[in-house]
């Protein structure tokens, strides 16, 4: 049973107020462990691409539980009975479905933890603080896990049509400036409904949800897969990698204790215990900034040069291809700066370096979004839609980037 008080509400440049429902929820958010998403950016370095893009996985957070309340308004409204203690655990789901994430965002997962995804990290800090909570987040990590009976409770936390894609993409766009990626989310939560125990849209809602998966696909090329954010996140994982190769390698460095932790300690998800996690938790941006504002004046070639372009927007220059790169404009560019500074191969490869990137915005393979027509019938957007372009959204389009430095490095 949720416990009452006295009302608590944040003001979002999004939504206006947001109602922080009971006392258990507004503890949660102000836990440690949830607290730090204050210290951890939403967008990782996309600020060097689009500089207003400096919002928190905190503010992300706070805008899916405001998303999350109208979804349970609106589906109790059509006759669907969630419980208080559903509704409860629901809430600190979506509430802390992103309280893993490292750095930077992403970044961390890619260089210094090994095969540890910011979910799982998210999962043993649900654990963690239903310790603290008296076994009150149980309920919500079985939902979270989607072990729940009630599959579309699993769906409104981690599915196509989500309350963190519909908030993501509209405070992104926000703060971005992008105004392709503004989704009415409103008026899809408006449309919901759940048949057979699956979220549906209803109807009428159908050109909100192509709308929806239009503006994904433009925020991914647009925003989240700019080859210039590419380039920087590539570069940050590459820091992170060069710092522990140095430290492997018996080298010293400046670093906070929780980096240092990580960077002299191989990280796997076996062994990711409650002290790694505490550690974890002391960990932010601001761990990485400090570290890099240290490592400019390092000895090393690779560690400097990386931090320095990072601290200073000084990247790689990028090119984005259709087709995968050839191996000879690789070793092309690497000779090229191997000869200037006198390095080995294997340092200009943090230079010098290719990858790819996709875009999927709706796949039609697993947890298909529903569209039920006034017949009772349910059928995919896919094929509910008269736009040909969801079908082409459903494709996956790869693209291929090249790294290497411009000219006057």
């Amino acid at each position: 049973m949720a416990i009452k008080t006295k009302l608590k509400i944040f003001n979002d440049p999004i939504y206006g107020f947001i109602t922080i429902p009971n006392e258990r929820i507004f503890k949660i958010i102000e836990h440690k462990y949830f607290q730090r998403l204050r210290r951890i950016s939403q967008m990782g370095m996309s600020y060097l691409v689009y500089p207003g893009a400096h919002h928190t996985r905190f503010h992300h957070a706070l805008g899916c539980l405001h998303l999350i309340q109208k979804a349970v308004e609106i589906l109790r409204f059509k006759g669907i009975n969630i419980s208080e203690e559903e509704e409860e655990a629901l809430q600190i789901a979506i509430l802390m479905h992103d309280i893993g994430h490292g750095p930077f965002s992403h970044a961390m997962e890619h260089s210094i933890v090994e095969g540890v995804s910011h979910e799982c990290i998210s999962l043993l800090f649900m654990e963690e603080m239903n310790k603290d909570f008296n076994q009150s987040l149980t309920l919500a990590i079985e939902i979270f896990q989607g072990s729940y009976h009630r599959k579309f409770m699993n769906q409104l936390i981690s599915g196509q049509l989500d309350m963190d894609r519909l908030d993501y993409l509209k405070r992104d766009s926000f703060y971005t400036g992008v105004p392709e990626g503004n989704i009415n989310s409103e008026r899809i939560i408006t449309m919901l409904n759940v048949v057979n125990d699956q979220l549906v849209v209803e109807e009428k809602g159908i050109y909100s949800v192509e709308k929806f998966l239009v503006a994904r696909r433009l925020m991914y090329w647009q925003v989240y897969l700019h080859k210039t954010g590419v380039a920087a996140e590539q570069l940050l994982i590459r820091v992170l990698k060069r710092a522990k190769e140095i430290i492997d390698n018996g080298g010293e460095l400046h670093a906070s204790t929780a980096l240092e932790y990580f960077l002299n300690n191989k990280i796997e998800l076996k062994n990711f215990d409650a002290k790694t996690l505490a550690t974890f938790a002391k960990l932010d941006d601001y761990d990485i900034i400090c570290a890099m504002k240290e490592w400019i004046n390092h000895p090393d070639f690779v560690l400097s040069n990386l931090s320095a372009m990072l601290l200073n927007r000084d990247l790689l220059k990028v090119k984005l291809k259709k087709k995968p790169i050839h191996k000879e404009k690789l070793e092309k560019h690497k000779a090229i700066l191997q000869k200037k500074y006198d390095i080995t191969p294997h340092e200009a490869d943090y230079f010098v370096f290719s990858g790819e990137v996709f875009n999927v915005a709706y796949s039609s393979d697993t947890n298909k979004i529903q569209i039920l027509h006034k017949n009772g019938k349910t059928t995919d957007v896919a094929k509910a839609s008269d736009q040909l372009n969801l079908k082409a959204l459903s494709k996956r389009v790869t693209k291929y980037y090249m790294c290497y430095p411009k000219s006057k490095h």
